[in-house]
């Protein structure tokens, strides 16, 4: 029997319905985009499509490399079904499932694949060290999300899950960059040889590509943080 005097509860809140994140849609089309354009010059481990330079003084660059590719795309396509609110809400178990394929069949070796080939890039010693701090940071944040998912602390969960997405993301924002770079920039201002060249843009893009996108995940969690700390409590 229902207690008369109990207080009642409060409305659940709203669900918001997926056509209300109009950035998903926009969003899966340019990673399908940057993969279909990305991945099959080495999907099949052919050397001579690699548009990446191999160092003379690493010859197993290339495998490396088109694994570190493969296990990115796949970080790439379970992450967009990963921070898809509708998506997340309706299938709690399914984001679950793709969640560890996210962390163990994407992050996690392509991560580690690119800590190896980002200290053997062929574009100096500016890009390497982004290169591998980035695959440090991409790693850290990302195992830091699935541990506090482990504990059931779901807000630090979210936040760390937010940072890696941003991380996973920035290899387009680095393409983009270097497209501006080349087309916006004198080439003769960069160097005076094609090595020089190539090594200045790749050092540039390669900063500012991963950078700028963690520098905006932390401005937009701190600006949702302080509108829920302005939010008034539920009576």
């Amino acid at each position: 029997m229902t207690d008369i005097m109990s207080p009642p509860q409060p409305p659940a809140p709203p669900r918001v319905r997926w056509w209300r994140r109009p950035w998903i849609a926009p969003l899966v089309v340019v990673a399908v985009a940057f993969i279909a354009f990305s991945l099959p010059p080495y999907a099949t481990f052919d050397e001579a499509g690699s548009r990446v330079p191999a160092p003379d003084f690493f010859p197993p660059h290339f495998p490396l490399l088109a694994s570190h590719v493969i296990f990115g795309s796949i970080a790439m396509i379970t992450c967009c079904l990963q921070i898809w609110p509708w998506f997340r809400g309706r299938y709690p178990k399914v984001h679950r499932y793709t969640g560890r394929v996210y962390v163990l069949a994407g992050v996690l070796p392509a991560g580690l694949l690119g800590l190896v080939v980002g200290a053997a890039t062929p574009f100096g010693h500016v890009a390497r060290a982004s290169n591998v701090l980035l695959a440090l940071l991409w790693l850290g944040c990302t195992l830091a999300g699935w541990r506090m998912a482990r504990q059931r602390r779901f807000t630090d969960h979210r936040r760390w899950m937010i940072r890696s997405f941003a991380l996973t993301m920035s290899i387009i924002t680095n393409r983009i960059w270097g497209g501006l770079v080349v087309a916006f920039v004198p080439l003769e201002s960069l160097g005076s040889t094609p090595q020089q060249i190539g090594e200045t843009v790749a050092g540039l893009t390669t900063w500012v590509g991963w950078v700028l996108p963690l520098l905006l995940a932390e401005w937009w969690l701190e600006r949702s943080a302080a509108k829920r700390r302005r939010r008034p409590a539920p009576a």
